[in-house]
């Protein structure tokens, strides 16, 4: 959930052999976590090695064995209870908002305070901790680390760092990548062809958010591309909080990588005033892998002032034979996209919507005529917050139904009118058409992951669902021992879940946890 943005301090390059200076400056005073072993239980073994499951953003999890036919023996197998320290002191976002990364016998994941962890797949037992404990003062995340070649991959609110993945020690850190006033990170990088891809969540001002790609061996920048363009005044006028990436980028296998961007966080004070359409705001921006040069864009909505960010980890697949990309945010609309031209090939609204679609664009075509208080829908928290799975010619998708209103044409975010709830929606790839539609009765945070016949979520209040591919029955809920607003993983026999949300909208909260459900 995207909030109040507000800029950091410049750090400086440092290159380490051995040992993490970083660590040592921040170490931590907390106790190991605690592992809480079933024995009954089958052990885990598999993997999810990648943010999304594959370089493709797909979230179809890999050499599952979890299907409709046994997801209803899911045990427990172990819970690894996060120490002390994990717990996030910032407004409302709990202490994980990362999906953990397994590869190699091993589970990868980072809390809100940075801290990255290395956890035994079989065991649930603690190898190595990182700890940096600088909390995510005034943003959500969703942080987290990538895994590749031996080498864990991260980034605190203004440094990106790599990790030997064997014992945590450091193996370098840039403290130099965010000039003041370019913002802070809070995005789970992807890795490919010697390149670590990552991104500000957003910058203050023009030049807006910074998009990079790191040299994986030594953590050089290769290329920075900034979000926010323009002479325009409104561009010149935005405030702290502007364009950048929060999701996993798409690595594409025609040489390209794919961005989804966050909006302009502008007022509709500004933006009636001051109407542009903020390029490369609301946007799915595919660049050249190796030189950040700029291919195409596709603008979801220009001139937003309703915090609605296309931000989602944009899906690689194909249409009517055709190579595509698919975006998707909080805009509430899921976009179909020629992948060598950014030309749309679809788009469908999912969600709730109202008469704010509109807003942006009659003010930037000077003919909005609006009037405090207004309500928005979606709201500040959705559409679709959360990632897209797409698997056998359909894509789903999670939704959040909630109206925010804004007392102020001079607020840049509202206040949401009573508690969250959400849709389930299966689009057909071909045609973006519907194909059904299950209304849930919280806001489903798990993002969406398919495993075999079946799509997995969480809600906010604390379940595991799993959805008929199908059909979009709910065949599987269960009650987890704490809120979520973390993305799941499924690896092999095991769904993993990163639990101890926020106490929010009829969540509870919890203590921060690590949780690995089983099947025999």
């Amino acid at each position: 959930m995207k909030a109040n943005r507000m800029a950091r301090t410049r750090w400086g390059l440092v290159v380490l052999a051995a040992g993490s200076l970083l660590a040592a400056a921040c170490s931590s005073t907390a106790s190991p976590g605690v592992t809480v072993r079933n024995s009954k239980a089958a052990q885990p073994a598999g993997s999810w090695p990648y943010p999304n499951a594959n370089l493709a953003n797909t979230r179809d999890a890999p050499g599952s064995v979890i299907t409709s036919a046994n997801v209803s023996k899911l045990q427990q197998a172990w819970t690894f209870k996060l120490p002390g320290a994990a717990v996030h002191s910032g407004p409302g976002y709990g202490s994980i908002a990362a999906v953990p990364i397994v590869t190699g016998g091993v589970v990868y994941l980072q809390d809100l305070n940075a801290n990255v962890y290395a956890v035994d797949l079989a065991t649930g037992k603690l190898k190595w901790e990182y700890p940096v404990n600088v909390p995510e003062e005034s943003g959500p995340g969703p942080d987290g680390v990538a895994v590749a070649g031996g080498v864990v991959y991260g980034e605190t609110s203004t440094a990106a760092f790599a990790l030997s993945a064997s014992t945590g020690k450091a193996i370098w850190i840039d403290k130099d990548l965010l000039n003041r006033g370019q913002g802070k990170f809070e995005i789970q990088p992807q890795v490919a062809s010697g390149r670590v891809y990552l991104a500000s969540a957003y910058g203050n001002g023009p030049g807006g958010g910074v998009l990079f790609a790191l040299n994986a061996s030594t953590g050089a920048v290769i290329w920075r591309f900034n979000t926010l363009l323009g002479p325009d005044k409104g561009v010149q006028s935005v405030g702290a909080g502007s364009g950048g990436a929060w999701e996993t980028p798409l690595v594409g296998t025609d040489g390209s990588v794919t961005f989804g961007i966050g909006n302009p966080y502008q007022t509709a004070a500004s933006a009636i005033a001051d109407p542009s359409p903020q390029l490369y705001t609301d946007s799915d921006v595919n660049l050249n892998a190796a030189t950040g040069t700029l291919r195409w864009y596709y603008q979801g909505l220009p001139n937003d002032f309703m915090d609605h960010d296309m931000q989602a980890s944009p899906i690689a697949t194909t249409v009517g034979g055709t190579q595509a990309v698919i975006g998707s945010g909080k805009l509430g609309f899921v976009y179909a996209m020629n992948a060598g031209t950014g030309k749309l090939l679809w788009s469908t609204p999912v969600g709730q919507h109202s008469r704010s679609d509109l807003y942006s664009t009659e003010a930037l075509e000077h003919k909005l005529t609006l009037k405090a208080p207004y309500t928005i829908l979606p709201g500040d928290f959705g559409g679709v917050l959360t990632n897209m799975a797409l698997a056998g010619g359909t894509v789903y998708v999670a939704t959040i139904d909630l109206p925010f209103t804004l007392a102020k044409l001079s607020y840049p975010l509202g206040s949401p009118i009573g508690n969250g709830t959400g849709e389930i929606e299966a689009l057909n790839v071909a045609t973006g058409k519907v194909e059904w539609d299950t209304k849930v009765s919280q806001m489903p945070l798990g993002a969406m992951t398919v495993s075999n016949d079946l799509v997995f979520t969480t809600l906010l209040d604390g379940f595991l669902i799993a959805l008929n591919r199908t059909t979009g029955a709910v065949v599987y809920q269960h009650a987890l021992p704490a809120a979520t607003n973390s993305p799941i993983a499924v690896a092999g026999n095991a769904v993993l879940v990163p639990a101890g949300g926020p106490q929010l909208l009829g969540a509870t909260g919890g203590a921060p946890q690590l949780i690995a459900y089983t099947v025999p």
